[in-house]
């Protein structure tokens, strides 16, 4: 059972390029000036104070650390990107260039670029959210050169041993005596002029690819960070001296924190050792304590590793959860398969554990390729938000329904918001309103949906059940046959209850039926409530339908529920 504590922060990552940019021209492959990108300045107050209405907590602005890119600022003094390794024409915002810059693109000013994050940070923090942003650590671009870094600071490499493939000190791994060579067929813009890339030695690639050819399915525009591992030798470990890598990552992130950032979202986590985590996440909490870490990780066997070992504060839970909605909401899957998560997986660590149905490497849900339809994810989302007393996560623009029905350049058309070229994103401009922020242009259907996430994050808010409540699955007492009209395949009901407040949540994921059942809560159940199983109870329905129901706990509780709908009763 879930410990009584709260963690129900609400962030919402905010691609900060696509974010306030109104230029709906959308060309394929466009640049900069033809598409339009968003600013730091395009965040403005009234943004946020309505993100913050909204129900966020916390805004993850993602890309805001310089990256390479196609876009020329050689004006600037920021050198050029070969465009052979880099991916689209704005460019991976993964590819990181230099660890203590931000991104020109999101400067109207492009010399004053951090005075504009700054400002935005100040902006987020005087409407009461907290700042999240990238942390990349497993690896950085090809061409990574630090132009902004501190006084004294060492550039990553500046001091590597290139003839040595593995140096427990080098940043970097090489392939000695090997000059790098582009993977066929990367694709280039048109309009864009190309030159040859030159590495030698070669360097091996970020997603652990030990070729001086990467393919174009590797992660080909980046290279791999040395924190002590010798990958081509069973993958011991050599963390005595404390790695170079090791001392310029804590530097880094104290460079962030020291700026008002109150957390960082840490990019494909499990790639880097979690001796690393643990030894660095501590020297930054003992400077600033309460900044939070979220790891991205997909692996459920590491998952109390990092947590407890490495110490992050928060990790994804995709290939759990995430995973398991999915199939639902696509009409097949099992609601068992959310039993199993608990049980199997994050059940004494689920206050832990960031629930999301959309980020920028998954597929929005109004897309063909997943749900078609984003009143799909009303069941998905409330379990998301209320299963247990951890974190919560909305991409920007999913509370209206966006939907990428185009190609927009490197990606091709994959029903995801392009993380590697300049877009508008209509659905969202809608909301933005020219700046109003307002949702003023949404149609009745978008005003609808984002209602209901509205309506969703205060209850979240507002009930300390879901805050930080007990958890008590009652599938068991309602499946086999045990409730007549419970699918229970298609549904999935449980508790969170305190001494104060009794929540009953039920949830219909049958996109197409409605049902009539009886719930059934045992005697356990109640007595774990701390309520008598022969008590006589109102049922009032606190979220969507107004309704009250008086029972007897010994005889069940006699309920419709529509296709796709979620009832949740306050028991009194």
């Amino acid at each position: 059972m879930n410990s009584p504590q709260s963690d129900k922060i609400v962030v919402y990552q905010i691609y900060t390029r696509l974010f306030g940019n109104l230029n709906s021209t959308n060309k394929f492959y466009g640049t900069r000036d033809e598409n339009g990108v968003g600013k730091f300045n395009d965040i403005t107050s009234t943004a946020l104070q309505e993100l913050k209405k909204f129900g966020i907590t916390h805004a993850w602005y993602t890309g805001v650390i310089e990256h390479a890119t196609m876009t020329d600022y050689s004006a600037y003094g920021i050198p050029k990107d070969n465009p052979y390794v880099v991916k689209g024409i704005a460019g991976s915002p993964y590819a990181i260039k230099d660890y203590y810059d931000v991104d020109p693109d999101l400067a109207v000013d492009v010399r004053h670029r951090m005075a504009e994050f700054e400002a935005l940070i100040k902006r987020s923090h005087e409407a009461d959210l907290k700042v999240i942003i990238d942390f990349v650590p497993n690896h950085v671009a090809r061409q990574y050169k630090s132009d902004m870094k501190p006084e004294g600071v060492k550039d990553f490499g500046q001091e590597d041993h290139e003839n040595e493939a593995f140096n427990p000190q080098n940043n970097f791994y090489y392939l000695p005596h090997r000059k790098f060579v582009v993977p066929d067929n990367v694709p280039i813009p048109p309009r864009i002029s190309t030159f040859p890339y030159e590495e030698f030695p070669a360097k091996a690639t970020g997603n652990d690819v030990f070729s001086a050819k990467p393919s174009i399915n590797d992660w080909f525009e980046t290279i791999k960070l040395n924190y002590g591992v010798d990958y081509l030798n069973g993958r011991t470990r050599h963390f005595e001296p404390t790695p170079s890598t090791w001392l310029k990552m804590r530097d880094i992130l104290l460079y962030w924190a020291a700026k008002g950032v109150d957390g960082f979202r840490c990019d494909m986590a499990e790639m880097v050792p979690f001796e690393f985590w643990g030894w660095v996440i501590p020297e930054v909490k003992k400077v600033y304590p309460k900044t939070i870490f979220i790891a991205e990780i997909y692996n459920p066997a590491e998952y109390r590793n990092y947590l407890f070992n490495g110490k992050f504060d928060y990790l994804y839970d995709k290939v759990g959860l995430y995973d398991s909605l999915r199939r639902l909401m696509e009409g097949h899957g099992h609601t068992g398969d959310i039993t199993r998560v608990w049980q199997q997986e994050s059940g004494d660590f689920a206050n832990r554990m960031l629930r999301f149905l959309e980020n920028h490497d998954e597929q929005r849900i109004a897309s063909k390729y997943f749900a078609k339809n984003p009143f799909y994810a009303i069941p998905a989302m409330v379990v998301s938000a209320t299963l247990h007393g951890g974190p919560l996560m909305l991409y920007f623009g999913q509370e209206v329904g966006v939907n990428p029905t185009l190609a927009e350049g490197f990606s091709g058309e994959d029903g995801r918001t392009t993380m590697f070229d300049y877009w508008g994103v209509p659905e969202f401009q809608a909301w933005v309103n020219d700046g109003k922020f307002d949702g003023g242009q949404l149609n009745d259907d978008q005003k609808k949906l984002r209602q209901f996430y509205a309506d969703l994050l205060h209850l979240v808010h507002t009930s300390e059940a879901i805050q930080k409540g007990h958890f008590y699955d009652l599938q068991y007492a309602n499946n086999g046959g045990q409730s007549s009209g419970y699918n229970d395949a298609k549904m999935y009901t449980y508790l969170r209850h305190t001494d104060q407040q009794k929540l009953l949540i039920v949830c219909n994921f049958d996109l197409y039926n409605g049902t009539q059942t009886t719930i059934n809560i045992p005697a356990h159940a109640w007595e774990t409530m701390g309520l008598s199983n022969q008590g006589k109870y109102t049922l009032k329905e606190i979220f969507q339908y107004p309704q009250t129901i008086n029972i007897n706990a010994n005889e069940g509780i006699p309920l419709s529920i529509n296709a796709n709908s979620v009832r949740v009763f306050e028991i009194k």
